[in-house]
């Protein structure tokens, strides 16, 4: 049983920060990408951030400058570092992973962790 698993949202006031982590766990052979996506009220889900196995990141312009995303290999783990929050970077978090399950002749597929709730309120 593969699974992804979210920790770090909470309420913030605007120009705080937070970190959020997102472990994977279960039979997993290896990770390609990984990323974090969100979804505002009454807003479609979209990218924030994105970082392939290698290291090489994106992210939307929106955060630019002000999130950082990083991963853990070892510990099957990424992060995303978000500083000078806005109101508008309240949304629910989503991290999604691109893994292989099952060997070097098993399959790929995107797995979403449950999502935490990130709030940027005074």
């Amino acid at each position: 049983q593969v699974q992804l698993v979210e920790s770090g949202g909470g309420l913030v006031q605007p120009g705080g920060s937070l970190r959020l982590s997102c472990a994977a766990s279960g039979s997993i052979f290896s990770i390609n990408a990984m990323g974090w996506y969100r979804q505002g009220p009454g807003k479609q889900r979209e990218l924030v951030a994105a970082i392939t196995s290698g290291g090489s990141t994106n992210y939307a312009d929106s955060v630019k400058g002000r999130f950082t995303i990083s991963r853990d290999n070892a510990k099957n783990t990424v992060y995303l570092q978000m500083n000078s929050l806005k109101p508008e970077d309240t949304a629910v978090y989503y991290c999604n992973a691109n893994l292989r399950i099952g060997g070097e002749l098993g399959y790929e597929r995107d797995y979403w962790g449950q999502g935490t709730q990130v709030t940027v309120s005074s």
